[in-house]
């Protein structure tokens, strides 16, 4: 009876740390909703944090559980996971999270969970107990998201300047000012389908793992579901905003037309990776909107120095992230 309830605290509080990271997740990626809607002067940032967390939260309703499938059964083959994995893996993740959000820049979450599962396995058990098709879905998709983007972005900026190359720019600009909010909506939906969905994958695995769910199961306990919409609402609400300036002013300068073209283009690509079951990275798709439209005035007017650091923080956030994850693991041997 005690080995019992031993085992269930021990996985009440790897599902507190899971939403610990999601509510990281919300927080350390709020600036990829609000950053373009902020800097553009469209909402002010308290209304703008709210905005988003509102439509992270009712995503709940509009897509479908992929992600959350990928996550919780395509990337580990059946059986390899236990609690240390999931341990070491969040770990690896929410301290990946940590440092890129204490130096402002704006880093994948969700390749620092997926990392954080990869190297806790490989830890275990080899890179074997990895399923290859989920790893090379996940991986192509950090090349795809951000291209999407930005041909998304650039070629939605040239159509827009072309539709309105005989309007007055104070008219165009009024007009844009309230299609951002539509913009900035949608891509905060995507957003949270999306990201959402990765912490329903990892406890929907250590609820496998454990017992506590029917390995056949098509899908999760819906308080999961819940609780992990509510957890990403909330990390929204408090912002990253060391993030937010970053991504609002650093790359390039952003007027309400820009904003709109970066978070439709944005917006698209996370609809269509959501439908198709990848866990993309929200920071990458927005970054490469934002660098596709600046891209369309002139070159010089995109910050390469910054968008060159960020890009160096996405090529180092899987192997990072998993090599804490497996120091994380085995130290989880040790003491527990």
């Amino acid at each position: 009876m005690e080995n019992v309830q031993a085992a269930l605290w021990v996985v009440v509080l790897l599902v507190s740390l899971a939403l610990m990271f999601d509510f990281m997740n919300g927080f350390h990626d709020a600036a990829n909703s609000i950053a373009t809607v902020v800097s553009t002067g469209v909402l002010k940032p308290g209304q703008a944090i709210l905005f988003a967390a509102f439509f992270n939260v009712i995503a709940i309703f509009i897509f479908q559980l992929s992600v959350a499938a990928t996550v919780g059964k395509g990337i580990v083959q059946p059986g390899v996971v236990d609690t240390h994995v999931v341990f070491g893996a969040l770990l690896g993740a929410i301290t990946w999270n940590v440092i890129t959000w204490y130096y402002g820049i704006p880093s994948s979450s969700s390749h620092a969970l997926i990392g954080g599962i990869v190297g806790a396995v490989i830890a275990k058990s080899g890179a074997g107990s990895l399923v290859s098709a989920g790893i090379f879905k996940t991986v192509i998709f950090i090349f795809i998201s951000p291209f999407l983007g930005f041909v998304l972005g650039s070629l939605m900026m040239v159509a827009v300047a072309w539709i309105f190359r005989r309007s007055r720019p104070s008219k165009v600009d009024k007009w844009f000012r309230r299609l951002q909010l539509v913009s900035a909506g949608a891509y905060s939906l995507g957003h949270g389908g999306n990201d959402a969905q990765k912490t329903i994958g990892i406890i929907w695995m250590l609820l496998i793992a454990t017992g506590y769910t029917a390995a056949g199961a098509t899908s999760p306990p819906t308080w999961v579901i819940i609780s992990c919409y509510a957890a990403i609402g909330m990390g929204t609400m408090f912002g990253g905003w060391r993030i937010v300036k970053t991504m609002g002013q650093r790359i390039t300068k952003l007027k309400p037309v820009g904003g709109f073209c970066a978070e439709t283009g944005g917006a698209i690509t996370l609809f269509l990776a959501t439908a198709l079951g990848v866990p993309v990275s929200t920071t990458h798709t927005i970054t490469g909107a934002i660098v596709g439209v600046g891209s369309t005035q002139r070159a010089s007017a995109v910050r390469w120095g910054v968008a060159g650091n960020i890009v160096w923080a996405w090529i180092f956030t899987i192997p990072a992230s998993a090599f804490v994850a497996a120091v994380a693991y085995w130290l989880s041997l040790q003491f527990f």
